[in-house]
């Protein structure tokens, strides 16, 4: 390779080469869950809906897949846990108002998240967790959730004598233990709030099937076929009189 400007690479810089692609790729693997709908992979619009794994839906897409299962190729895969409209929540998120930075307006390829925490104002874009509360749908950062949540004494008790929590943005009444989910969690989270949810549903009461009415049999018993007839003969009478008056 004498004299025409050309150099082997070592090893440190096929090293440095790889990690370079490797954080690229996680970048964009969390700008796709955070900015975009895991089913449909189309930009995150509202009303944005999540299930009990923390995966983020736009809501008309699911609605699509739950009228017909086979309009996404891969809907199956990704959320053949939602069996209806109850197994998701519609989130309460929270707008982001801020102007967008001067890094950004001058070309920055970092995005702008239409979204943040109402405690902290930090952006909801991945760079640290999210939660959001099942019962009423509000979404926050973990920080600022533990910032604003407490358990007073006189919170009000749920099942099994659970102390419940009120919601730190709505007020309203949630469990800890069950209602708290974490957002896009990692593949370990994510394991472990299916096995939540795999609990729950075990508990859930059999669907009671639709009572059809059987037409009458021709085994009935003859005093029970003779009752049927001379009632249909009575009401037979009661029309014919009513006509000739």
């Amino acid at each position: 390779m004498g004299n025409d400007g050309g150099s082997i690479p070592d090893r440190r810089d096929l090293v440095k080469t790889k990690q370079k692609a490797e954080q690229a790729d996680k970048a964009n693997q969390t700008r796709a869950r955070w900015f975009f709908c895991a089913l449909s992979k189309r930009k995150l619009q509202e009303p944005i809906v999540s299930c009990a794994l923390g995966k983020l839906y736009n809501k008309d897409s699911i609605l699509e897949y739950l009228l017909d299962k086979s309009a996404y190729g891969d809907g199956e895969t990704i959320c053949g846990h939602i069996r209806s409209l109850k197994d998701v929540k519609q989130l309460t998120l929270s707008p982001n108002s801020s102007p967008k930075s001067e890094s950004r307006a001058n070309g920055d390829s970092s995005e702008r998240s239409q979204f943040v925490c109402p405690f902290t104002m930090k952006e909801m874009n991945g760079a640290q967790p999210f939660v959001y509360i099942w019962t009423c749908g509000c979404a926050f950062s973990l920080a600022g959730y533990k910032t604003m949540a407490d358990s007073p004494s006189g919170s009000p008790k749920g099942a099994d004598d659970e102390v419940l929590d009120l919601c730190p943005q709505c007020q309203k009444k949630y469990s800890r233990k069950d209602d708290l989910i974490t957002l896009n969690p990692s593949t370990e989270e994510e394991e472990r709030l299916r096995e939540a949810m795999d609990r729950r549903r075990l508990l859930e009461p059999p669907k009671k099937s639709k009572k059809r009415k059987n037409p009458p049999s021709q085994d009935e018993p003859p005093s029970k076929k003779r009752e049927t007839d001379i009632a249909a003969g009575h009401q037979f009478n009661g029309s014919l009189e009513q006509g000739c008056c």
